[in-house]
């Protein structure tokens, strides 16, 4: 599985990553997780709002800090 966080780097982006870290962690998932910060990568995947997060190369949450609880469902 392979985890892309979408975003600048900002403090959202970072606590976006956190809780995805948490919810493998809770979920016992192994996951490639990747930061995606060049602009046009973004631009290209389709995300209009940061941050994003994609599962698998598909979107699951854009422009809001997805919670443990949300990300755990995604990863079913």
């Amino acid at each position: 599985m392979k985890i892309e966080i979408l975003g600048t780097g900002c403090p959202k982006c970072k606590q976006l990553e956190a809780n995805v870290k948490k919810a493998l962690e809770e979920t016992g998932k192994k996951a490639e997780i990747e930061k995606v910060t060049d602009i046009n990568k973004i631009i290209e995947a389709g995300v209009m709002a940061t941050p994003a997060l994609a599962i698998d190369g598909e979107i699951k949450s854009s422009g809001k800090v997805a919670d443990v609880e949300e990300i755990k469902k995604m990863l079913q």
